[in-house]
């Protein structure tokens, strides 16, 4: 479904909520009063759906970090810089300059930096747009009777505790230490807050989902930008995974992969260019109009030499050479990439592209954005459910997935737990690359990274996991405008 004009207004109301000096503004001033909201609601939830849809376009619009920079345009820019994070993405060049602070592992060792702020401000924004919603249909406890109030209130819950995932995985230096993160807001009319360990934010993450999962069962989305019960469902698993909850996890994948209806791509489908919400592997995404009107700023402007992009004209960028020499010479996925034989490394053409294959052909976007697919669960199920001992399911599931990607995949048969749980993490990183997954997994598995032998700056060099390189840091501005932040 195309998403209408109402999206884009919705969306400038929040953006210009969100200008003034405090980050976390908490009297939304151009939506409609929580207090009549919440009256109106109880007749008509019906009157939130602008703001959820206004929530749900900072997930795509440019400037939702609070900037004007190129890198600024929502969700798909903080999958690049995850992926660059996790040493898996490496920037071929600094011409723009655009992530060369990042690919220098600066970014997140600076609190002035414009980046840790455009991470925090983006995030919290969607939680202050999902806060307004929940407000306006009672407030976190309450339990809307109407069915399109709950519809409504699961999916603004789902958002909130999709934006908290992602702070703390981005500014948690290690998710088992229980300590002091980030603020903790469950309302849009909260003053400052101090900073909640981790336990009271996964807490509510947790208590959000599930809610979710409840109010979003049987719900049928009016497009694939919309959170059901199945992303809701995938958003509880990687929570689960985050928090070593290992069978909790594998049980939600697992449900997933039964009952979701989405099929996994072939492996003559790997390189169909992951460009259209009509794949039927894609669980989450959003379908880009002309009417949106993104163009060089945008995750194509960034990743796809087919785009008026930076990628075209010099900062290209590139896959991590060990781990595309550690796929099998028969895998469909190597066909994703292509060498540039001026400078040797491999560019993502076959996996990412405008559909005319033009150079520099795509001016206006219309090319889609992919959140979520169901890849992502074959792969956290084998993960989990060899961490919990179902050695088993675990292998079915990697299985399923290599089937599709190797002409022969029986070496999963004879893989013990700990070498089945290492190639689950390899094929996540192959499978998913430059889709902001990889970084998930270096957080929850506490890996050490090995950068790049042609990283531009730190070639081969190894940085754990809870490294301070490898987590953002609360920017200047928050604590400089929120007292409680000592």
């Amino acid at each position: 479904m195309k998403l209408n004009k109402i999206i884009i207004a919705a969306f400038f109301t929040m953006v210009f909520v969100g200008c003034s000096d405090d980050f976390l503004e908490t009297e939304p001033t151009e939506f409609i009063s929580v207090e009549r909201a919440s009256e109106i609601s109880e007749i008509n939830p019906g009157i939130q759906l602008s703001n959820l849809r206004g929530a749900y376009s900072l997930m795509y619009q440019t400037g939702s970090g609070g900037t004007t920079n190129h890198d600024d345009f929502g969700q798909k820019g903080y999958d690049i810089f995850s992926d660059m994070l996790s040493g898996d993405m490496v920037l071929s060049a600094k011409i723009y300059g655009w992530y060369g602070q990042l690919s220098d592992y600066q970014v997140t060792i600076d609190f002035t930096n414009t980046r840790n702020y455009m991470v925090w401000r983006y995030y919290y924004r969607v939680i202050l747009g999902a806060n307004t919603i929940i407000d306006g249909l009672g407030g976190t406890d309450a339990e809307p009777e109407l069915v399109e109030g709950q519809r409504i209130m699961g999916q603004a819950k789902a958002l909130r505790a999709y934006a908290y995932f992602y702070l703390v995985n981005f500014f948690a230096e290690d998710l088992s230490l229980n300590e002091p993160t980030i603020p903790l807001y469950d309302n849009s009319l909260s003053p400052n807050q101090p900073l909640s360990t981790l336990d009271e934010v996964f807490a509510l993450i947790e208590s959000d989902l599930t809610t979710a999962v409840e109010y979003l069962e049987g719900f049928s989305r009016p497009g694939l930008f919309a959170i059901d019960e199945y992303v809701a469902k995938g958003l509880l698993a990687y929570t689960y995974a985050a928090l070593d909850r290992n069978a909790e996890a594998a049980a939600l994948a697992k449900d997933i992969i039964d009952n979701s209806g989405y099929d996994l791509l072939a492996s003559d489908e790997v390189t169909n260019g992951f460009n259209t919400i009509e794949n039927n592997n894609w669980m989450w995404g959003v379908d880009l109009t002309e009417d949106i009107g993104l163009d060089l700023i945008s995750w194509w402007g960034q990743m796809d030499i087919f785009t008026y992009s930076y990628a075209w004209v010099g900062d290209t960028k590139t896959i991590n050479p060990v781990l595309l020499n550690s796929m099998s010479p028969d895998d469909a996925r190597l066909s994703q990439f292509r060498q540039n034989y001026y400078l040797g490394y491999w560019e993502p053409t076959g996996k990412f592209y405008a559909p005319d294959r033009v150079i520099g052909g795509q001016r206006t976007v219309t090319t889609d954005y992919v959140y979520m697919r169901i890849e992502e669960f074959y792969i956290l199920h084998a993960e989990t459910a060899a961490k919990a001992g179902d050695l088993a399911g675990a292998r079915t599931s990697l299985t399923a997935l290599m089937g599709n990607r190797v002409p022969d995949a029986s070496y999963i048969g004879g893989l013990g737990q700990q070498a089945l749980i290492d190639e689950a993490i390899l094929q996540g990183r192959i499978e998913l690359w430059g889709e902001g997954k990889s970084y998930l997994s270096v957080k929850r598995n506490k890996r050490t990274i090995t950068v790049a032998p042609n990283h531009l700056t730190f070639p081969g060099e190894q940085i754990p996991a809870d490294d301070d390189r490898m987590t953002f840091d609360i920017p200047q501005l928050e604590i400089q405008n929120n007292p409680e932040i000592d």
